[in-house]
């Protein structure tokens, strides 16, 4: 059957990506060790239906044991720890992670006690138990109603914290994925529980559609925009000080005053405070970053900043920023350690806004592509 087929190949694409997650070093980080769950979670899920199509309870009943259990508790756990993971450690922190596990643990408990009683036959639960077994089913009912509807929706206020924008694009798009599907699943649950809906085709359904975030993980992951620690190994390296440095520049001959020239020099006290902004603080990773700010930082003038930098490099302010940042990626580049690094993701984490920015800048200050630059310096 074409639909079991399909969705045979969901499960063993996300078992098999799973673990390329969790065990190439390629790939694998804190953050990217909670996708892999994510997508273990999903593989049991439609593995689950498709016991479910083939009736496979029928000939194994333990089996259903496993199938009642609600893995879908999961889902919005694991995507918000794969979120926080990737964001400021400081707002990390604030955050009572083991709590995303309580509604799955609850549930799990009773399903497995209900279930050791109606399938195993281990004991059975006494009449005068049965009040409280619904009681707790109420429960488990309000969490299921509350929980993933909430977990999900407060993700989408954790990405603010992310800071490359590529990233928090493409996030935005499989959070929305899942919580769609997740949504649609509880809205079809629960209308098969209160209006005796018939569930199946629409489950079915849903089940395809859960195939899509696999395919389309595989593809994210690791074709486009690589769920690998570069992210974390090049921030590790911007925060190294650079061996480049303007300090040591002689004052470039323009059309400024001799006045300015004398009192504006490579000593100037401003400069050499923007410079360790630079070489200390690395603020030129921050792509927002403009003159209002470094003036800010400064305590002068945004014009006595261009007027500084101008005098001294014989450049504008956008130059001298963006010079700090195809250094970092120079230096990258030269580095063996990341001879199979992305480049655009090195230019992004530099400070460059898009690939357009970095290619043009970079070509700019060493006359070669990126590529180009690469290949010559091997």
């Amino acid at each position: 059957m074409i639909y079991t087929t399909l969705l045979n190949i969901a499960v063993f694409q996300g078992i098999v990506l799973g673990f390329i997650f969790l065990k190439s070093s390629f790939f694998n980080s804190n953050s990217n060790k909670f996708l892999a769950y994510l997508l273990f979670t999903l593989s049991i899920i439609l593995l689950n239906h498709v016991f479910e199509v083939e009736d496979a309870f029928t000939a194994y009943p333990f089996l259903r044991i496993i199938s009642h259990i609600e893995w879908t508790f999961l889902l919005p756990a694991f995507l918000f720890l794969f979120i926080i993971n990737r964001i400021d450690e400081n707002v990390k922190r604030k955050q009572r992670s083991y709590l995303c596990f309580i509604p799955f643990f609850y549930s799990a408990a009773l399903t497995i006690a209900q279930d050791l009683d109606r399938i195993a036959g281990f004991y059975t639960i006494p009449d005068s138990a049965i009040g409280l077994i619904n009681v707790l089913g109420l429960i488990h009912l309000v969490l299921a109603v509350t929980f993933i509807p909430f977990l999900s929706i407060y993700c989408y206020f954790m990405i603010r914290h992310l800071k490359n924008s590529e990233e928090r694009k493409w996030i935005i798009i499989f959070l929305t994925i899942i919580t769609t599907l997740l949504f649609a699943f509880l809205i079809t649950a629960l209308a098969g529980l209160f209006f005796q809906y018939e569930t199946s085709p629409t489950m079915n359904i849903l089940a395809l559609s859960t195939t899509i975030i696999t395919h389309w993980t595989a593809y994210i992951g690791i074709y486009k925009y690589k769920l690998s620690k570069h992210k974390d190994a090049i921030d590790d390296f911007l925060n190294k000080d650079l061996a480049f440095s303007y300090s040591n520049l002689p004052i470039l001959e323009n059309n400024k005053s001799e006045e300015i020239k004398e009192s504006i020099t490579a000593d100037n006290i401003y400069f050499q405070k923007l410079e360790l902004l630079c070489k200390e603080q690395h603020i030129y990773t921050d792509s927002t970053l403009d003159r209002e700010k470094v003036a800010e930082k400064l305590g002068i003038s945004p014009g006595y900043v261009s007027q500084i930098v101008n005098t001294i490099t014989g450049d504008n302010f956008a130059n001298y920023i963006n010079n700090y940042r195809v250094e970092a990626v120079k230096e990258m580049i030269s580095n063996s350690e990341y001879e199979n690094y992305n480049l655009l993701t090195m230019g992004l984490e530099s400070g460059f806004t898009s690939k357009t920015t970095f290619y043009k800048a970079f070509k700019k200050v060493t006359g070669q592509t990126p590529n180009e630059y690469k290949n010559t310096n091997k």
